[in-house]
């Protein structure tokens, strides 16, 4: 399962961006870790490395492993469209996001756990792959036995209903309902799509 175990503060420090949530840490020391902390002189980085570290910070954001999102750049690459665009959209379309986005899970770890531990289905079906591609008109939802997990109802009580254009929310039934694949002005991830196609086209 691809999953990052190390201190999430330190990596949201290294971008100074929530990339696993809310975290007081980063609130606390809005600046890189490291031995020097703020007073660290860093020089100018490298094209290379401003392109290396939006992909790490894509591959972070959305819990994929390297070899996965070279997978995912080719499978884009080899779509008509714009490459960066849909780089982003085979991500949110992974089960593990739509569960996040549903606000069936607080954190894209906690939706791929609920995955893997068969809480969830497709259609009706249990599906327990987090990267599971999803297609519009698909239907997620919370497995019968499941909706009455306490972190499930604390997620959706505290989430925010139908805060994205392109999935629906049916509270009775605990299932949401891919509307529409999702244009690049309705992910709000902070990544520049662009610099990952330009590291990968070297």
């Amino acid at each position: 399962m691809a999953r990052y175990r190390g201190p999430k503060s330190k990596i949201s420090r290294k971008f100074r961006e929530p990339i696993f949530g809310p975290d007081k840490v980063l609130e606390k020391k809005n600046y890189p870790p490291g031995q020097h902390g703020p007073n660290k002189r860093r020089g100018k980085q490298s094209e290379y490395a401003i392109q290396l570290a939006e992909k790490q910070k894509a591959k972070y954001t959305y819990g994929i492993l390297e070899k996965q999102f070279a997978n995912i750049f080719e499978k884009s690459s080899r779509k008509t469209g714009i490459t960066g665009e849909l780089l982003l959209q085979f991500c949110e379309r992974r089960l593990d996001n739509i569960v996040f986005r549903l606000g069936v899970a607080p954190t894209r770890s906690g939706a791929r756990q609920l995955v893997s531990h068969r809480h969830i289905t497709v259609n009706g079906k249990i599906v327990n792959i987090p990267s599971y591609t999803l297609n519009a008109g698909d239907v997620v939802g919370v497995r019968e036995k499941s909706k009455s997990l306490e972190a499930i109802s604390a997620s959706l009580a505290s989430s925010s209903v139908n805060k994205h254009e392109w999935l629906s929310w049916d509270g009775a039934l605990m299932s949401g309902t891919i509307i529409n694949l999702p244009e690049r002005q309705q992910i709000p991830e902070n990544i520049k799509e662009q610099l990952i196609v330009e590291l990968y086209s070297k």
